[in-house]
């Protein structure tokens, strides 16, 4: 495949966008009957493999995290989700859009991954009724063993 057919796919494809790779392990949170099947479908098709679930007993390279406002505490549910991952993996937190049941607001996302020691390095559209924050643990807390 060329250059210009990757960046392609990257701009068409959401989890191209969104950096998973193939080969890697992806652990699913909080699916429910609402989750967006074509992202889900596009994460699988980038990786390569099934989504594994929450019952997955090993360690995943990105975990992909559905989470609406009644879904418990957000915070909780990063500082979870970061057990689940890699040193130096991602989590990519799934919350509806303004205006849908279970919207979460922006601030309350920042100030859940900051206390979960994460940082949010970009923010993107996922689907019709999904946003995305690709959270990361910090470089600097990685490097200081």
């Amino acid at each position: 495949m060329s250059a210009t057919a990757d960046h392609a796919e990257e701009r068409t494809n959401p989890a191209a966008r969104l950096g998973f790779q193939p080969g890697q392990v992806v652990q699913e949170i909080g699916y429910d009957d609402d989750v967006d099947q074509e992202l889900r479908e596009a994460i699988e098709g980038v990786i390569e493999s099934d989504l594994v679930d929450e019952d997955y007993d090993d360690v995943a390279d990105a975990v992909v995290l559905w989470f609406r406002n009644d879904d418990g505490d957000l915070t909780d549910a990063l500082v979870d989700a970061t057990t689940y991952i890699e040193e130096g993996g991602s989590i990519l937190l799934l919350t509806p859009k303004t205006g849908r049941a279970g919207y979460v607001e922006p601030s309350d996302i920042s100030e859940a991954a900051t206390t979960a020691g994460l940082t949010a390095s970009k923010s993107v559209s996922v689907g019709k009724d999904w946003s995305g924050s690709r959270l990361a643990t910090p470089k600097a807390a990685k490097s200081k063993r």
